[in-house]
């Protein structure tokens, strides 16, 4: 196997080898039991984006592709979600625009479920002056993505944390914002450690006191709420609330470092899906909740068991950082040909950490074809001053 210098945990260079078989799913329709999305990064046009803070010009080709990738392994698409960098670099418009052509794009797939992300970051939440300031972007935002044909995804909105004050603040804007949706949509409880803008939401930082007031919305807007998203990286809050939800709604799982068990339940339920780490790791997740749906719990536990240590490195605080480790990975893969993203974001993380990140994803079968994975990673670590002669 291919061997390669690394940096290791104590700052020094050492030779690793490469010991993973890459995973090979067949073609044809998946069979899952569990609603499965995938929240899709973008590829960006480096040549044609003027400078690192500016808005992304995107590689239409290569971000549809991705799309279609995932759609073939049997994943719905969670579109202009914060892994697609949705106020990191992406804005309103460029969203927009993202979920128009990704609709448009899959509009001949029978097998396309794509859920696309609703929010209000046109709004400064420094400039919000009233509930009525953040119902009128939310709704700007829906209406948009309605008339394309899409469905919804109700993100948190760091506008409505600012400038709400209580519980009932957040089930008036909610009501009012569920009542113009035209199909159920998934309600998305986004945690500080993803966005420090959405501390304290739902009206307050305890987690039983917000817990009460988000499952109070979904009590008043049950007909319109398909399910609801949890991301707090706390499998035992998600499981508290995945109990107390109406049988109608879904819980889907945001956590990405407990999503196996999750996702395979308990004697009281299971979660399904909505994942970022499903996008980098989507070979393997797409083989095991096959072999859940069989039955096969033991192989679905050893398809997913080694993408949690990656999982967990991608997601390591500050966790909103982990889109680089995201398409970092869709670069090793040779998903796009070069390792630029929006906003500079590729230079948010160290060198220690991709180099780890090829470890990980190499034991757990995630490097398509580890000749280029390491080609590339020498180019990344001839930047930093490390050669491999």
């Amino acid at each position: 196997m291919v061997a390669i210098k690394l940096p290791d945990q104590a700052g020094k260079i050492a030779s690793y080898r490469l010991t993973g078989t890459p995973l090979e799913v067949e073609k044809g329709q998946k069979r899952f039991n569990r609603v499965a999305f995938a929240a899709a990064h973008i590829v960006v046009d480096p040549l044609r984006t003027s400078e690192p803070s500016a808005s992304p010009v995107f590689d239409w080709e290569r971000t549809l592709a991705f799309r279609h990738h995932l759609l073939d392994l049997g994943f719905g698409i969670a579109e202009a979600m914060d892994t697609a960098q949705r106020g990191m670099g992406l804005d309103w418009p460029g969203a927009h625009e993202l979920i128009r052509q990704s609709l448009n794009s899959a509009k001949d797939r029978k097998d396309a479920v794509i859920f696309s992300g609703c929010g209000t970051e046109q709004l400064d939440p420094a400039e919000a002056r009233s509930l009525d300031d953040v119902i009128a972007a939310y709704l700007t935002q829906l209406h948009a993505i309605q008339k394309l044909g899409g469905r919804i995804i109700l993100m948190a909105s760091r506008a409505l944390a600012r400038i709400a004050r209580t519980p009932r603040d957040y089930e008036t804007v909610y009501a009012r914002v569920l009542s113009e949706a035209d199909q159920p949509v998934i309600l998305h409880w986004l945690g500080d450690m993803f966005d420090p803008g959405l501390k304290g939401y739902w009206g307050a930082e305890d987690f039983a006191a917000a817990l009460d007031t988000a499952l109070r919305v979904i009590a008043a807007n049950q007909g319109k709420v398909d399910g609801i998203k949890i991301s707090l990286l706390d499998d035992q809050k998600e499981i508290v609330m995945r109990r107390r939800l109406p049988n109608t709604v879904k819980m889907y799982t945001g956590d990405d470092f407990n999503y196996p068990a999750l996702i395979e339940g308990d004697a009281h339920g299971h979660s399904h899906a909505l994942l970022g780490i499903f996008d980098p790791i989507a070979p393997a997740a797409s083989l095991a909740l096959e072999k859940l749906a069989q039955g096969d719990r033991n192989a679905y536990a050893k398809l997913l068991e080694p993408t949690v240590p990656l999982s967990r490195l991608i997601f390591r605080a500050p966790t909103q950082y982990y889109k680089t480790g995201v398409v970092f990975l869709a670069w090793l893969n040779g998903f796009q040909d070069h390792f630029t993203m929006a906003g500079g974001a590729q230079s948010l993380r160290s060198i220690g950490y991709f180099a780890d990140i090829l470890r990980l994803a190499d034991q757990a079968g995630l490097l398509s074809d580890p000749d280029l994975a390491c080609t590339r990673m020498r180019q990344l670590l001839a930047l930093h001053g490390i050669e491999n002669a």
